[in-house]
């Protein structure tokens, strides 16, 4: 059984917290299933953006009941977050947006691909 968007999201911030970081919802979105975005916004002043990844990247159930997450942006302004979220709420207007400041996200969230640095993409 999945966890409740609103427990992730509670869950993940006092992770992020324990960690040293910063973490804050920026939108709240439906608390049983909204779909959550992760904001992490870098030293450098860039971001990273992360959405659910697509459940066919997992198998099995026990897999799919994890919350599994993409890089939608990698190394981007803060415009271009901006602007997506803007694409994905009119799609979906339940979506969560979590911000957070760290430097480490790895510990955090369950990637299914790995960001580039920004400065290997140019």
């Amino acid at each position: 059984m999945r966890l409740k968007s609103e427990m992730f999201v509670s869950a993940l911030i006092r992770r992020v917290f324990a960690a040293g970081g910063f973490a804050a919802v920026e939108k709240k979105g439906a608390e049983e299933a909204g779909a959550i975005f992760i904001r992490q916004r870098l030293r450098d002043g860039r971001e990273n953006l992360y959405g659910p990844a697509p459940q066919s990247f997992a198998d099995d159930e026990e897999i799919r009941a994890e919350r599994r997450f993409e890089t939608r942006l990698a190394g981007a302004e803060g415009e271009e977050s901006t602007a997506l979220l803007e694409r994905e709420r009119r799609f979906d207007s339940d979506l969560w947006v979590v911000e957070i400041e760290t430097d480490e996200i790895g510990t955090l969230l369950t990637l299914v691909d790995q960001p580039k640095a920004w400065n290997q993409e140019k």
